[in-house]
């Protein structure tokens, strides 16, 4: 199971702005601290598996923080029209298109989503896989 993800930032203030125009409608609660933001879903009463944290912290070698070519983080939405509007509200936050929210293809009937760049450059999957929304194919 994976416990968190960390992406590089450079300008923790910009990357705040960013992530925190979609991330809190997601359920992700924001902590800050000297080492940077850390994003994390709230653990429920019995719930036995943590669901993984998102952190954004400066480089630890002190480095310009650069994205991973071929990595990406997606987050799930409810629903399609959340993707379209978290999309939406990420791009006036400072993020970059990387693919408008819609239906894929190559992908699953109910598979919607759409793609950001954060300001970093970090690359950003918003989707939504609901069966009780209309698919690609209706």
């Amino acid at each position: 199971m994976i416990a968190y993800v960390t992406v590089g930032a450079d300008d923790i203030a910009r990357a705040k702005r960013f992530y925190s125009a979609f991330l809190p409608d997601l359920g992700y609660e924001l902590e800050e601290g000297p080492a940077g933001l850390s994003y994390a879903l709230p653990v429920r009463p019995g719930q036995s598996v943590v669901p993984p944290e998102f952190y954004v912290k400066l480089t630890f070698d002190g480095r310009p923080a650069s994205a991973g070519n071929g990595s990406m983080v997606a987050f799930e939405a409810s629903s399609q029209k959340q993707v379209s509007a978290l999309h939406a509200a990420a791009l006036l936050a400072g993020g970059s298109d990387e693919g408008q929210p819609g239906f894929r293809p190559s992908y699953g009937p109910h598979f919607y989503v759409g793609y950001l760049r954060d300001p970093q450059g970090n690359k950003i999957a918003l989707f939504s896989s609901n069966p009780n929304e209309p698919g690609r194919d209706g």
